[in-house]
């Protein structure tokens, strides 16, 4: 049975919440279930607006990382004395919930090395999401064991988002539910959909494919996560809510403090405390240990904006009780410490000094040959109007034109940062089945420094040599004829290749020797003759018709009686030799001129 979370509104909402909700579900219902792939572009290409939530703003666990550090904890007498395995075993991943952020990681650092994805971000998100897809509850391959569903997105607090994938995903042919340990909806994962573990599948139940999808979201608007600007949106992109950034940010503070790999199936679920020995938490039996409690999705938060005031109470911005499941106790904070905070932004590096030229370096033209890689990598310099190089900037590199080729993950644009040496390298472009000629423009992004372009052009496959696997005569007729002549008949062969006839097969003919070791060209007996009327015992380029066949020119005789072999030999080595007999010429006797002298009659 499908795990389900249970709704987040808290009992007795007053009308105004109710109409605030309303609205909240228009505009999301707005965002990614309604985006629009733009013509020409492939849907893993597609980019939505900053803000628009993954997640179509469905519940989320509200737990918060516990206060020791999972490798530090609290020493005994301080005002906190924590077990020192609650750190260790929040902080414990399952192991191919782990894996599949660490390679999801791996693949946007080769395809997008300038958004600096870390897989700890992978990891807070299906934290708060599905709890590591339910404490690791996969299969071998990634797949959840059961399906991970939301709520039914019906505008009652939540969005409102009729179906898109007629329950393909979510079971539910009326309205979309989020799905799978990073919690897509049907129509965003219809855009950002990726296969993750190379099954040829797109399967959001599957943690390699919705890791690596929710990788290329955040990654998405050129982003770079390292730039808290830039990782603040990218979080909200998945839930537009200040609640749930800022609970997203304290799991990735936590993970990159310390981290270690559990068994799966074993991984501590939100709500629980500790996993049982099925990796169960102790929960409230809805689907899902302790559905997650948050604040409804009334007005969602948007960067740098106010709350909004609760409806029914003075003094605007209060935030009203959350409710908790029956049989748990809130979090409380011990007395004498502080709660945990989000931590401090991150210094934004200084902008790098403005580009007014992209140089390019190398040659300007590439080729490669269909379903192969380019063998030169495309590569310009990044200059100021001094001539100086500018390290930090971003350079991208599109693919514009009727082409199959692509750069790594199949993407048509891919985003450089310069090097300290001003120069950047773009990703090595895999040609594609489809001959032709296409363009590569380089861009500094965010400057008015002209583009640079690259001519690139596949060449077609060479096709395949013909094989054949049998060459034999078409006729079994004895071959002869006498000296000084030729043969009346004509040598003919048909080539074969599994019974079928072998068309265009190259054959070669020679008239060779009698030694069974190595026969090599006779220079004597039979012969052909070339285009000029000389002799040759050697014919090459010869090829089999459509039918398979072949049929050698006239072959003349010299005045050497005997036998002869003519050594016939395909291009993939089928061997086939053909005796020609020579016989000495002979004289008729009613033709041949007289030799007694005439005499003169008496009279």
């Amino acid at each position: 049975m499908a795990a389900q979370f249970g709704r987040r509104l808290r009992k007795g909402a007053t009308a105004t919440t109710v109409a605030a909700l309303v609205v909240a579900a228009l505009s999301a219902s707005q965002a990614p279930g309604s985006t629009s792939v733009p013509a020409g572009e492939r849907a893993g290409e597609a980019t939505e607006p900053p803000g628009t939530p993954v997640t179509g703003n469905s519940p989320y666990f509200t737990d918060l990382p516990p206060l020791n550090t999972p490798n530090k904890p609290n020493k005994p007498g301080t005002s906190i004395d924590l077990p020192v395995v609650a750190g260790q075993a929040e902080a414990g991943i399952p192991a191919t919930v782990l894996d599949a952020y660490k390679r999801a990681e791996e693949t946007i650092r080769d395809t997008k090395p300038g958004c600096r994805l870390p897989w700890q971000l992978l990891a807070a998100i299906g934290k708060v999401e599905s709890g590591q897809a339910r404490g690791g509850r996969v299969d071998v391959n990634g797949t959840t064991l059961t399906p991970i569903l939301g709520p039914q997105l019906n505008g009652v607090g939540f969005a409102n988002i009729s179906d898109t994938d007629n329950g393909a995903y979510d079971g539910d042919t009326t309205h979309d539910r989020a799905v799978g340990p990073m919690q897509f909806i049907p129509s965003t994962w219809a855009v950002w959909g990726q296969d993750g573990n190379a099954d040829g599948r797109k399967n959001p139940n599957n943690i390699y494919d919705a890791a690596l999808a929710a990788g290329r979201y955040l990654c998405a608007h050129d982003r770079d996560l390292s730039v808290q600007g830039d990782l603040d949106q990218a979080v909200l992109g998945y839930n537009r809510s200040r609640e749930y950034l800022r609970t997203v940010m304290s799991w990735f503070d936590y993970y990159r403090r310390g981290n270690h790999e559990v068994p799966d199936g074993t991984g501590v679920l939100p709500g629980s405390g500790e996993p049982d020995s099925h990796g169960n938490g102790r929960g409230s039996g809805n689907g899902l240990p302790n559905a997650p409690v948050t604040t409804p999705p009334s007005t969602p938060d948007t960067p740098g904006g106010d709350k909004p005031s609760t409806p029914g109470k003075p003094g605007g911005g209060t935030k009203p009780p959350t409710t908790t499941p029956p049989g748990t106790k809130p979090p409380t904070t011990p007395p004498g410490t502080k709660p945990p905070t989000t931590p401090p932004p991150a210094t934004k590096p200084p902008a790098p000094a403005p580009v007014t030229a992209l140089e390019r370096l190398g040659s300007a033209s590439v080729t490669a040959t269909e379903g192969e890689k380019f063998t030169d990598r495309l590569r310009v310099r990044a200059k100021t109007s001094a001539g100086k190089v500018v390290a930090g900037a971003k350079v991208q590199f599109q693919i514009i034109g009727d082409t199959a080729a692509r750069f790594p993950g199949a993407e048509t644009r891919i985003v450089v940062t310069t090097g300290t040496d001003g120069i950047a390298t773009a990703p090595t472009i895999g040609a594609g089945g489809r001959p032709g000629k296409f363009m590569v423009r380089a861009k500094a992004l965010g400057t008015t420094a002209p583009a640079v372009d690259f001519a690139a052009s596949v060449a077609a496959k060479p096709a395949p040599a013909p094989q054949s696997d049998a060459l034999v005569r078409t006729s079994d007729k004895e071959l002869k004829a006498g000296t000084g002549g030729s043969f009346a008949d004509a040598v003919e062969v048909k080539a074969t290749y599994k019974g079928r006839a072998a068309a265009g097969v190259g054959v070669s003919a020679t008239m060779v020797t009698d030694d069974a070791d190595q026969p090599v060209e006779n220079d004597k007996g039979p012969y052909f003759k070339d285009a000029d009327g000389k002799t040759v015992r050697t014919l090459t380029a010869l090829k089999t018709d459509a039918n398979g066949l072949l049929k050698l020119p006239e072959i003349f005789t010299d005045g050497s009686a005997g036998t002869y072999k003519l050594r016939l030999t395909t291009a993939d080595g089928v061997v086939l030799t053909v005796e020609l007999t020579v016989t000495a010429a002979t004289t008729d006797p009613s033709t041949a001129p007289s030799t007694t002298p005439s005499s003169t009659p008496t009279e």
